[in-house]
């Protein structure tokens, strides 16, 4: 089994700590969705905010989403002059036998703007993504 990295991104609306725990379960579920990522071989997580986004923590939306065990840690990306703003970043080291080539990288909403190259992504059922998270988040159980 190898250690792949798997990237993803999605904008916010604003600064509100209820906006980027919701981006950030979006985001983190679409990635665990395409990519069939089981928590017990994550390796690590690291999430990024753009400077302007730091009224939470989004790691929390992955305990939320019963990822407890998984090591977590929050930054910031670089402040850099015209990059994208209100932008949260994942990346998941994962042990998988998925070739690097088999790895669905997400990028939603305005984020889609930094790799545009990736987006071969069906289109986001957002109702029905809010459903599955609910119903993981209801339950208790790891996803």
């Amino acid at each position: 089994m190898t250690c792949r990295g798997i990237r993803g991104a999605i904008t916010c609306a604003s600064n509100d700590r209820d906006e980027i725990l919701v981006a950030t379960r979006h985001l983190l579920a679409m990635m665990i969705r395409l990519n069939d990522i089981d928590p017990v071989d994550v390796a690590s997580a690291i999430f990024t905010t753009t400077t302007d986004l730091n009224a939470e923590f989004p790691a929390l939306a992955a305990r939320q989403l019963g990822w407890l065990d998984v090591p977590l840690l929050c930054g910031h990306e670089m402040a850099v002059p015209e990059a994208l703003p209100l932008c949260v970043r994942i990346m998941i080291n994962w042990n998988t036998n998925k070739s690097q080539k088999e790895i669905q990288h997400v990028f939603l909403k305005e984020a889609v703007s930094l790799r545009p190259d990736l987006q071969d992504l069906p289109e986001v059922d957002w109702e029905e993504l809010e459903t599955w998270i609910t119903e993981n988040l209801a339950s208790g159980e790891p996803l």
